[in-house]
């Protein structure tokens, strides 16, 4: 132990060297000011060329900017309540973050994905894992709004997720903590008997965007990080990178990493559904959440799943193999071509590249170095492609630009380096400011890449902005890799801790952006599409207000004949047809959030009266010259009032 914790104090202190100068103040390390400001500017009244979105980590949310200016456009809640959209507080997106373990209302989002059609990001849709509460979202890209949430059963730590095969046929998700599957109570250090993981294949429906859980592969108690789907000649593969090889469960820093090598798990899916459509699987007790959105009736439900079909791989011949791979790996990356599989032990300074061919020789030619539950372990030597002797220390994932180059972030030596695929020589290096997690090249996971920039996701950010308390900014940084050499052209502040991103051309997605909900499509059950609809009606001790809003009042906006206890239901719809035009609504005494409704939509906010008066409401959103003439007032009687319901405007 004492030479493990040698270890990590001196990688600490070479991290440290190389992020500052001897003044304690970063090198710029870029061009000048002013050529990297051209590089970056966006006139006003111009568009970027990228839309960028990015994980919030520990705040739950997907964050949108533009490339190259950094600019921030959206905050867009995934599995966080969000009280300035209303998200997870009005009635109909509530059911969203309902799971097995009841209302959840934040998670730990980790990794972007957007969806591809024949390896090309295609701008339907982006996926995001939660990792504490198994979860996989799917945000429409039309919308820019959280459309649907699964649960992942049998899944602790969801973290190797979620990462789409080429033609968007599954979503997968790997689980990084392995557990009793099915959940039972037995002692923790029985855990090499009874602790396993588990790889979960989510298909996905091509119209509508709708998940379900395919099936589940149990695998050995080990640890599941990352993955990343086969391309071209490898389509029909998916990579996973596993550690904890050792099965510890108790003190890993050190207990899991005895092992000199790891693996890369590597599933043939399309050999798993040929088992599933063979009935070669078990069917076990699961109970996990769907939770999905409505466009037309606005609304979201959630329905419970009480199954799932499971692979054993001892049962599957040639559905799972093991590549070794250094110790305690992280990242695990596939090149454009599909032929290069690119897994590092982080404590490593080599990057280890294993071949497709290779592996699939091996396997015809049945070069095993042993077995493991029932997974052939292939020969390292007879797998491997080749080795990028880097010279930095703790690699961890890399993307690639589409003309022969891969990038890879070292996060101990705060740098990436960029080396060229098949000759494997380092070609450029670049300090990040500082210990870089991610980074990102626009389709830099696809099979298209379009190259041009880089953009690293660093998790320290001391010295590079004004100092805000305890807490400093998260930060990414721009660079421009047109050419031989990478350059640093900004710095910009992320909303949460920046995980990983991913980035689409503009154009892609700006002609399919929604503008408005036409009226004449919205089937919400408390909608009023014209004025004269708006009414209010007592139903025991609820309330139902149909509410509509139009530039600038409400209607009704007055209201009589609430009682002391009552529950009131604000249905409000926005009447407007007109994009950029949402209206708010917010009450005296509500205790959970606004609403924000987009026009043409329909949303609901429950109001629970505690003491008699007179309350008035308001338009949150400033919406016209009016603006702040658009309010209301709700009289509020005592419990057992004979005050007749009573809803009028402009009387």
């Amino acid at each position: 132990m004492k030479k493990v914790l040698f270890l990590f104090s001196a990688l600490l202190t070479i991290a440290l060297m190389s992020s500052c100068n001897g003044d304690g103040k970063s090198a710029s390390g870029a061009l000048s000011a002013q050529s990297a400001a051209e590089k970056v500017y966006v006139a006003p009244g111009e568009y970027d060329e990228f839309y960028a979105f990015m994980s919030g980590g520990f705040s739950g949310q997907v964050s949108v900017y533009g490339l190259p200016s950094g600019r921030l456009f959206k905050v867009i809640p995934v599995f966080s309540v969000d009280g300035e959209k209303g998200y997870g507080f009005n009635e109909e997106t509530k059911p969203l973050l309902e799971t097995s373990h009841g209302f959840v209302p934040w998670d730990d989002a980790h990794h972007p994905e957007l969806s591809q059609t024949d390896g090309r990001p295609d701008g339907r849709w982006l996926f995001i894992n939660g990792n504490n509460t198994p979860r996989i979202a799917r945000i429409d890209l039309r919308s820019f709004e959280t459309a649907e949430i699964i649960e992942i059963p049998n899944s602790g730590g969801n973290h190797s997720s979620p990462f789409v095969t080429e033609n968007s046929e599954y979503v997968v998700a790997g689980t990084r903590f392995s557990l009793p599957i099915p959940q039972k109570d037995v002692a923790i250090s029985s855990y090499q008997e009874n602790f396993n993981g588990s790889l979960s294949f989510i298909s996905l429906d091509q119209e509508e965007g709708h998940m379900e859980v395919d099936f589940q592969i149990l695998m050995p108690g080990f640890d599941y990080d990352l993955a990343h789907a086969g391309k071209g000649n490898s389509h029909g593969w998916m990579f996973f990178t596993t550690y904890n090889s050792e099965q510890s469960h108790t003190l890993k820093e050190v207990n899991a990493s005895q092992n000199d090598k790891d693996f890369i798990a590597a599933v043939n899916w399309k050999k798993a559904q040929e088992y599933i459509a063979a009935g070669n699987f078990q069917e076990l007790p699961a109970n996990y959440h769907v939770n999905r959105f409505d466009e037309n009736s606005h609304m979201a439900t959630s329905e419970v799943r009480n199954t799932v079909r499971v692979l054993i791989p001892e049962d599957c011949p040639g559905l799972v193999y093991y590549l070794p791979t250094p110790k305690s790996p992280h990242g695990v990356d596939v090149d454009p071509s599909g032929e290069y599989i690119i897994g590092n032990g982080k404590l490593n300074a080599d990057l280890t590249v294993h071949s497709f061919t290779k592996m699939i020789s091996a396997i015809e030619q049945q070069k095993f170095d042993g077995e493991i539950d029932g997974i052939p372990v292939l020969s390292f030597d007879d797998v491997m492609a080749g080795t990028v002797s880097s010279g930095g220390l703790g690699p961890l994932h890399t993307e690639f630009d589409g003309e022969g180059n891969a990038y890879t972030t070292f996060f101990i030596s705060s740098e990436v380096v960029k080396w060229k695929l098949e000759t494997w020589e380092v070609l450029d290096r670049i300090p990040t400011y500082y210990s870089v997690g991610h980074l990102m090249i626009p389709g830099g996971d696809s099979r298209h890449p379009w190259g041009k920039y880089m953009v690293a996701l660093n998790k320290i950010t001391k010295d590079r902005y004004l100092p805000t308390g305890p807490e400093l900014a998260h930060s990414a940084q721009l660079y421009d890799i047109s050419g031989e050499k990478m350059e640093l052209l900004l710095d910009f502040p992320t909303i949460g801790e920046p995980h990983y991103a991913q980035a689409i051309a503009a154009d892609i997605i700006m002609p399919n952006s929604l503008k408005i909900y036409p009226l004449e499509e919205n089937t919400h059950p408390y909608v009023a599409k014209v004025e004269s609809d708006a009414r209010v009606e007592r139903d025991g001790a609820e309330v139902h207000v149909y509410m509509t809003t139009i530039r600038s009042h409400f209607a009704p906006d007055n209201i009589e004949g609430v009682k002391v206890g009552d529950k009131v239901y604000f249905h409000v719809t926005n009447l407007e047809q007109d994009w950029d035009v949402p209206h708010g609504f917010a009450v005296l005494g509500a205790n959970n959030a606004e609403l924000l409704i987009m026009p043409g939509q329909t949303e609901t906010l429950l109001w629970e009266p505690k003491e008699v008066g007179v309350y008035p409401f308001y338009c949150t959103d400033f919406c016209s010259a009016l603006h702040q003439e658009m309010q209301g007032y709700i009289r509020v009687s005592p419990e057992g009032s004979n005050v007749a319901i009573s809803a009028t405007t402009g009387e």
